[in-house]
């Protein structure tokens, strides 16, 4: 009995050394964030890569669909830009230094 509890915990030990999780990490569902993230791409449209551009495009196209002026719901609409939000929440931030390391030189006036 012994030598399969430490067959079984070599075993766990070796999973995380090649793969950097523990066994019972595979268990685990995505986070409710990940889920939230998830679904509001789906809902948009739009895949993992998409740029702020591709986020606001595909809004406005659904927002052309739900809007409650044009026969939608509200809900739908709260929905859209709830989604667009969270989506442009998590982008990468952009700096706003120019690439390089040296600042730029002055102008001559």
């Amino acid at each position: 009995m012994l030598r399969y509890l430490i067959l079984i915990a070599l075993a766990c030990v070796v999973c995380r050394w090649a793969f950097g999780k523990w066994p019972w990490d595979y268990l685990r569902g995505p986070s409710t964030r990940e889920q939230a993230v998830l679904k509001a791409r789906r809902l948009l449209g739009v895949d993992a890569g998409a740029t702020r551009e591709d986020v606001i495009a595909a809004h406005r196209q659904l927002v052309g669909l739900v809007h409650p002026d044009r026969g939608g719901t509200t809900a739908a609409m709260q929905e859209a830009n709830a989604a667009r939000d969270l989506l442009l929440a998590n982008l990468p931030a952009i700096s706003s230094e120019p690439p390089g390391d040296a600042p730029n030189p002055p102008s001559p006036d």
